[in-house]
């Protein structure tokens, strides 16, 4: 059986920002699918900027398509670009 959706009907997901972005703040948001989740962090206009080159992971497994779908209880991770040398 699959994680359960809260009475609503809109998962409660927890939103990792790492790094620079965040070093690792954690934050609750409820959100269907990772387009909403996008539509609602965008409102900080820092954070804007980051979506725009950060690489997004849920659960550990890197997504491109903001139509994912959400559960309850997903770990949203938001990587920021790295640099080595």
């Amino acid at each position: 059986m699959g994680k359960k959706v809260r009475p609503n009907g809109v998962p409660t997901v927890e939103v990792v920002l790492l790094g620079p972005i965040g070093g690792g703040k954690k934050i609750k948001v409820k959100a269907e699918n990772l387009k909403r989740l996008k539509e609602f962090l965008n409102r900080d206009s820092q954070l804007a900027e980051w979506l725009k080159v950060s690489a997004v992971a849920i659960n550990g497994k890197f997504i491109t398509n903001l139509e994912e779908e959400l559960k309850e209880g997903d770990e949203v991770l938001i990587l920021p670009p790295v640099c080595g040398g």
